[in-house]
């Protein structure tokens, strides 16, 4: 028998073989910080004695795993699609159960067990197309969407027809924004493609500069070929709602620079600051001069996991990508054939989205109920997540106006962030795993973002239950004072 140690000659995969680019690939929201969490609650159920008694699991958009309730609409016509039966023998209302046989119509042999075809299942297509043209007053067409698993298979989708396929200089460019949800930094370090990252402006509530736009593209030619710019509206990990006039002008510095759009538009239902209003980048596009810019390379995305749904587990997901040129839609078809097609139970809960009960059905009421009592709740939290940071010490934080997060900016002395780099820590990691070992509470470092140099944040979701924000909160507050005092 070969030897079967643990020298390089044993195995095929070593460290010296694996792919490069996964061992550079980096994905905060689930790093070393969440690794020890996982760690400490294993720790309490086995009678450990901590300073807290629970984990907060506060780095992840995960609605449900902090104790949202399901929108009975969605989970009772996923019921129905998942055992037929039901449809006849459950007191479901009318709409549920119409709804249910719909789709099930639209699936080959009536079973969600079936596969669909890879761009999705038409009847839910043509859903989403009529949802966009409401929600826009602008057409849309069931031929320009595809179903994904998740909005980031998506937009990995996108961005892998935006690849060259070739090194050094002519390497893929994609400018990101920083901070930026590391799906982008990670899925562009697999690609072997090159980040090109503008700087949002935190002192202007992490607005977007077409100067720094400008900046960040002519620093980025000459080391690759721009392709694409990213822009996430409402933003994560920031929080901010783009103004219809920023995205005119993203819009236009995107045509003069020849650049496809990719609209990450997730948290469209997210939106809390007053005055404040999402407007999709394609009304935007195709409403902006007369329509001189509605023939751009647009992808915009959107998912069944944020908003007032939070279905994560479901991995359901939209792209809807509009201008390709018919022989690069077919790669693009090509491309999505070759994984089958995505969750159809994924696809019927982005139905239940775009094809909501309304006023006059069964479940209308009900529906509307639910549906207010999340974002009520979401923005309530918002703001006070938003109050309390800026009552603190040493603490900066814009206003959360959108999506599921806060990120505010923490001032640490010179003394934390020396004892961070002794430790060959990132500052803002050395305080947020602090944070956790005496509080419970977890969070991601601003640097798994990114951030400007010098500057230190981390993320917090707003979504655990409001009297733990509350009591984890006044907690987080006695820590971040003490952790001052001990570093001044």
């Amino acid at each position: 028998m070969g030897d079967t140690g643990n020298n390089d000659d044993s195995h095929v995969l070593t460290m010296k073989t694996v792919n490069p680019r996964a061992v550079e690939m980096e994905y905060a929201v689930r790093g070393p910080i969440v690794t020890r969490a996982v760690e400490l609650g294993k720790e309490l159920a086995a009678g450990a004695q901590k300073p807290f008694s629970k984990v907060l699991q506060a780095n992840i958009g995960d609605c449900h795993a902090t104790g949202q309730s399901p929108i009975t609409f969605i989970r009772q016509v996923v019921a129905c699609c998942t055992c037929p039966d039901l449809i006849d023998t459950a007191n479901f209302p009318d709409d549920v159960r119409n709804k249910a046989k719909r789709i099930l119509k639209g699936c080959k042999g009536e079973s969600a067990g079936s596969y669909s075809a890879s761009a999705g299942i038409d009847v839910i297509r043509q859903d989403i197309a009529r949802y966009i043209h409401l929600r826009d007053d602008v057409p849309s067409k069931m031929e320009d969407i595809i179903l994904c698993t998740g909005a980031s298979d998506g937009i990995k989708t996108v961005l892998n027809l935006l690849m060259t396929g070739k090194d050094g200089n002519q390497r893929a460019g994609i400018m990101i924004p920083v901070p930026q949800y590391p799906l982008y930094s990670a899925t562009l370090t697999e690609f072997n493609a090159c980040p090109i990252p503008y700087y949002l402006d935190e002192d202007n509530k992490w607005g977007l500069d077409v100067g720094e736009l400008k900046r960040a593209l002519k620093e980025a030619k000459g080391r690759c070929i721009p392709r694409a710019i990213c822009i996430i509206n409402p933003g994560n990990p920031t929080g901010q709602v783009l103004s219809r006039e920023n995205i005119e002008s993203v819009i236009k510095f995107a045509y003069e620079e020849k650049l496809m759009i990719l609209a990450d538009e997730v948290y469209q239902h997210n939106i809390w600051a007053a005055g404040s209003q999402f407007f999709s980048f394609k009304k935007v596009m195709t409403e902006m001069e007369g329509g001189k810019y509605s023939k751009m390379e647009l992808a915009s995305f959107m998912s069944a996991s944020k908003g007032y749904m939070g279905e994560c587990g479901f991995r359901g997901g939209y792209a809807e990508i509009v201008n390709l040129q018919p022989d690069v839609k077919a790669i693009l078809l090509k491309s999505i054939s070759a994984k089958l097609c995505p969750p159809i139970l994924g696809q019927v809960v982005i139905d239940t989205i775009v094809n909501p009960p309304v006023e006059g059905d069964t479940s209308f009421e009900v529906f509307q109920k639910e549906k207010s009592q999340v974002l009520a709740l979401l923005k309530k939290k918002a703001q006070i997540v938003t109050e309390l940071f800026n009552s603190i010490e040493g603490i900066k934080c814009n206003e959360v106006m959108g999506a599921m997060y806060a990120f505010p900016r923490i001032f640490l002395p010179p003394k934390a962030v020396a004892a961070a780099k002794a430790l060959k820590q990132s500052p803002d990691f050395f305080y947020c795993l602090q944070l956790l070992e005496k509080t419970g509470l977890c969070t991601v470092p601003g640097s798994g973002f990114g951030e400007k140099p010098d500057t230190y944040h981390f993320r917090i979701t707003i979504l655990p239950k409001l009297e733990e924000m509350q009591a984890v909160l006044a907690t987080f507050k006695d820590f971040h004072l003490s952790f001052l005092n001990e570093y001044k």
